[in-house]
């Protein structure tokens, strides 16, 4: 991870120390986030995420575009218990969505396939904002025609329980309407696991992130 960093401070320095011009914009958009690893039954949720960038021009084909952008990520699980004997059924459900705030720095190297259209990849560190979890439960009992249901719901903060740095890689494409107006898409591989050691023992789960976002540069 000492290397990502490196590499991320000297592209940095390259870019500004290189630059033709530098331009500012904000950004936004929709995340499809999801959990992979050490999960069972994970499922993409829907967020979003917002910020601001700074494109460094290095030629009219290059540039370098760090970025800092508040992202939603995260994860549902749903799990299901049924058991049927002699007229007497029972049904657990238990949903849970994990929800987790990000402070994301991603530092993109764009390259200019056409004078409109881009191909971009870089990393990504990530700074841990918030973590909870948000669950629903449901047991279902039924005998003879007659149904008893109980549930319960809450929420649960996790934060102790995440790492608080993420490491990411993200590789995507973008295409300029106009000198200011431009949408993108792209997919943030994680590189480190998120989940604290618990006991002595370690889980891999990563991040993985598919945003659609509109820019405005200034």
């Amino acid at each position: 991870m000492k290397k990502i960093l490196l590499s991320v401070v000297a592209l940095m320095a390259f870019g500004l120390s290189n630059a033709q011009e530098v331009s500012y914009g904000v950004k936004g958009g929709l995340n499809l986030s999801n959990l992979t690893g050490d999960v069972e039954d994970s499922k993409s949720l829907f967020g979003a995420h917002v910020g601001a960038f700074a494109e460094i021009k290095i030629t009219d084909k290059f540039s370098v575009q760090p970025e800092l952008l508040f992202s939603m990520q995260g994860a549902k699980q749903e799990f299901t218990y049924f058991e049927s004997f002699e007229g007497f059924t029972i049904e657990e459900t238990e949903q849970t969505t994990i929800k987790l705030g990000y402070l994301n720095l991603p530092i993109m190297a764009k390259f200019y396939a056409t004078e409109n259209f881009s191909l971009e990849a870089g990393p990504q560190i990530g700074f841990l904002l918030s973590a909870k979890v948000d669950f629903e439960y449901t047991y279902r009992e039924t005998f003879e025609g007659v149904t008893e249901v109980e549930t319960e719901s809450g929420s649960v903060d996790i934060k102790d329980e995440v790492k608080s740095i993420d490491f990411g890689f993200g590789f995507g494409a973008a295409y300029k309407f106009t000198e200011n107006l431009s949408v993108g898409a792209r997919y943030t591989l994680g590189l480190s696991s998120i989940a604290k050691d618990f006991e002595g023992e370690s889980a891999d789960i990563k991040n993985n992130v598919l945003q659609v976002s509109i820019g405005y540069k200034f």
